[in-house]
This record gives structure tokens, sequence and C-alpha cells, in this order.
């Protein structure tokens, strides 16, 4: 594999909220929590918080792959299988809800509810089955939400910057004004294509050659979804600046450092050089799925679906060239956590 320094810069940490103040239904004397539960086409996650300070402190975590979207591509709903998977997870974060004693939380779901045919009896079943209710948002709603959770990791600067989410159904674009506290959106876009929906759409190979040409298909039709987004990009008039967001940025940042094992405080606020990522991109790309489960932070679980991951990143690279690529392990929930300490909604 190309080696790439990496003693990189860093940004100071910067507490991710402002506590809010009183809220409801709450015991004189103890903490509030707060909650926000992330379900997406490849992942369920929760994050329980309590207010401190300027920002919050972490009271409890979840994550788990579940890849409701499986399939989703192919038969245009939510299998069985899927479903069975997804409806487990969320029995865990029930239990973390009711034992931490969460103040007020918020549920949402995304591209795998959106566009599946049975999304609306999915919901329904978990409401009955967990006590979640899952909001479905919509893909503007999920982009400003991870700008939210993440703006803090933008590197200083001046000009528009581009924010981006690689989800597992699909990845959204958001271009900010980054000259106040909270970054103004000036336009956003949302692909179709995640990791889950690109790979069942046109990855695979077995051999160098198919793989290749996997990829080739990939690189294509995320160029062509990004296209009405590129049309409006204005041309950057100072260094660009990229921020992304997902499992597909934190996976490669860690290959990149060459870490044994995950590591969200070497990752999270990371400034990887472009290049170095884009090379690890293809190099991955050319590896057959039992030579990426080796590497330790891809494993067996993000083995088949890093490399549409892959074609997507360089698919942004090309749309906005920076020079260096923000890492940040942290976007909707910790933007759903803001707005419910800030707001309370």
């Amino acid at each position: 594999m190309v080696d790439f320094p990496a003693q990189l810069p860093r940004r100071q940490e910067i507490a991710p909220a402002r506590s809010a103040r009183p809220q409801p239904r709450h015991t004189r004397g103890a903490p509030r929590h707060y909650a926000a539960l992330d379900l997406g086409t490849n992942n369920c996650r929760l994050l329980i918080a309590r207010p401190q300070g300027d920002g919050f402190a972490v009271v409890d975590a979840f994550s788990r792959i579940v890849r409701l979207g499986e399939g989703l591509a192919h038969s245009g709903a939510l299998s069985d299988a899927a479903i069975e998977r997804t409806i487990a997870a969320l029995r865990v974060c029930a239990d973390k809800l009711k034992r931490r004693n969460v103040t007020l939380a918020r549920s949402v779901a995304t591209e795998a509810c959106r566009r599946a045919s049975n999304g609306a009896s999915f919901i329904a079943r978990v409401l009955e089955e967990t006590g979640i209710h899952l909001d479905i948002i919509s893909a503007e709603e999920e982009a400003r939400l991870a700008v939210l959770g993440c703006h803090a990791l933008l590197e200083p600067g001046s000009g528009p910057a581009l924010v981006f989410d690689i989800g597992g159904g699909s990845t959204e674009l958001v271009l900010v004004d980054a000259d106040t506290t909270v970054p103004r959106v000036r336009d956003w876009h949302s692909a179709p294509w995640g990791v889950v929906s690109l790979t069942e759409s046109a990855g695979g190979g077995n051999t160098a050659e198919e793989r290749a040409r996997a990829y080739k298909r990939m690189r294509t039709l995320v160029a062509e979804s990004f296209a009405p987004f590129a049309a409006r990009l204005p041309r950057p008039s100072a260094v660009p600046r990229l921020l992304g967001t997902s499992g597909t940025v934190t996976t490669l940042a860690s290959v990149h450092l060459g870490l044994e094992r995950y590591d969200r405080s070497q990752v999270d606020g990371l400034i990887a050089p472009a290049a170095a990522m884009r090379s690890i991109s293809q190099e991955l790309a050319g590896m057959s799925l039992t030579e990426r489960a080796k590497l330790p932070c891809i494993g067996r679980e993000r083995a088949d679906l890093v490399v549409a991951g892959c074609a997507i990143l360089e698919g942004i690279l090309d749309l906005w060239p920076a020079e260096r690529l923000g890492v940040a392990d942290r976007g909707i929930r910790e933007g759903i956590l803001r707005r419910l300490m800030e707001t309370g909604a």
C-alpha cells in the first residue's frame, strides 16, 4: 500500500452543542439526558448525552451494522431478514433509552425508509414492538442535520465549503458559507447512491479486470448523479475546503493512519491529503474481497461495501478539488442533539 505521512494537522476540539434550559418532565436535581437515533440504510446508531458547559457529554452510545436497505435496489422493499436484524438492534436502543431515563429524544430514518414500498408499515411495526417512533426525514433535513453535527471541524478559511455525507442509500452534498457560528446552507444535493445501493447496482467482480470494470461503472453512475449539482457549483475563489462525515471517510482515514483498530480520537478531526485518500480508494478498488477483509479497520463487515464508498469519494474529489479532506466521526446524531438541547425540538 502506498505510504503517506500520518502526522497530520488536527483541529482544536470545539464543544458540539450549547445546553438547553429547562426541560419538561425532569426530576429535580437529576441530570437531563437527551438521545438521538439515526437509522440509515446500513447502520443503526444511538447517542445519549447530557448538557455540559457549552457542549454535551456522551452518556451512552450504540452502533450496529444492520443493512436495512439490503436488496432494496432490486426489490423496492425492505426484506424480512433486514427488518428482523434492524428491530433486534432497535430493541437494544429502546432498552438503553429506558435505563438512561432520557428526557427528550428524536429518532430518524433516512433513505431506505424513504424509498421502500413497505417503509410505512416497517415504521409502524417498530413503534409497536420497541416503542420507538421513527420519523422519516427528507433528504434536505438529513443534509442539514449532518452539517449541524460536524461543521465545527471545518478548516478555517474564506469562501464556501463543501460538506458531504456518504450514506448507505444516498449521498448528501451541502455547499455552505462558514463565516458564521452555524454555517448558512447555500445549496444542497442528494444523490441516490450510497454504499449499499451502489454496490448492489454496479459492484462485484472476481478478477482484476472485472473489478476495474465495476469500479468504472460506479464512478460513471456517481458522476451522472452529481452532474446537476456540479453545474450549479461556483468556481472556488479561495482554497477549497472539504469535510466528510461517513463510515467511508473514517474507514479510509483509519487505513491511511495504519490503525490496527478503529480509534475515534485519532480519526475525528483529522485533516488528510486528498491525494492520499484518492490513492487508497483506487488501491482498495483493485483488491479482492478477501484482501480487503484482511485490513484491520475494514474487516468482513465493510469489505464488500467500501469500494462503492471509494467511488463516491473520488466523484466528490472531482467535483470539489480540495487538496485536503477533513474527516468527521460525527454527523446526524450530533446535529439532532444540538437541536434538542438548544430548542427542545
